[in-house]
């Protein structure tokens, strides 16, 4: 199972992160990374997740203890990766939450094997829900690919509609022009780009000039930053 299932890479290996991410997305699934428990914190705040893929051991708040803190608010699939080889350790993450996990190291296989079987038995046991980015006063259904402001739809074209659905996808994460035309479908129309930002700008700033949300990274590309 893949399909629009979106998953939420959490690791404080910027490598592994990034193989991860890569391995995922080439396998159908809609991947955000996370470097910490508190940068996962924030994403889960503002967009829905179908799974987690969390690391044990990380600097700060460990991985255990992160699942323990989840489990009091929110029900999201955890897979844990583990080091550990203790089968009390294991224990330890199954009795804190986790609905499964994979030692390191591990073949990408089985891992995507023990993915499509959470998500399984999640989608069993949940229905669907509507995946939201939410940033200030905005909240944006990837689903439907509609905007809202304080609960007020707000127009938007085709076009903006499909730029803010990449951006919202990836929010938090810098996207060159090219990546973005190339997956809205623009055939590399970089100045399209340009248009559409702008354009997007004057929706959901209240300073255009000065925008808060829909931020340009000089020389890298454009990032939408969710709070």
């Amino acid at each position: 199972m893949s399909g629009d299932a979106h998953i939420l890479v959490v690791d404080d290996d910027a490598r592994l992160r990034q193989l991860l991410s890569r391995y995922l997305a080439e396998n159908g699934y809609l991947v955000s990374t996370a470097a910490d428990a508190e940068e996962a914190s924030r994403q889960l705040a503002s967009m829905e997740f179908d799974l987690i893929v969390l690391d044990v051991m990380m600097p700060g708040e460990n991985g255990f203890d992160l699942t323990r803190r989840l489990r009091e608010v929110n029900d999201v699939p955890i897979l844990l990766l583990t080091a550990m080889g203790d089968t009390k350790d294991r224990i330890i993450g199954l009795d804190a939450g986790a609905d499964d996990y994979v030692g390191k190291p591990f073949e990408p296989r089985e891992l995507l094997l023990r993915i499509a079987s959470v998500l399984r038995r999640s989608s069993r046991e949940a229905p669907h829900r509507a995946q939201t980015v939410r940033f200030g006063r905005f909240c944006f259904d990837l689903d439907r690919h509609e905007l809202s402001e304080d609960g007020n739809v707000v127009y938007l074209t085709t076009a903006e509609a499909a730029l803010l659905a990449i951006l919202a996808r990836n929010a938090g994460e810098t996207l060159s022009r090219e990546a973005m035309a190339d997956l809205g479908g623009s055939e590399g129309n970089l100045r399209t780009v340009d248009v559409q930002i702008t354009r997007l700008r004057k929706k959901i700033e209240d300073d255009p000039r000065m925008p808060r949300h829909l931020q340009t990274v000089r020389g890298r590309g454009y990032v939408l930053w969710i709070d």
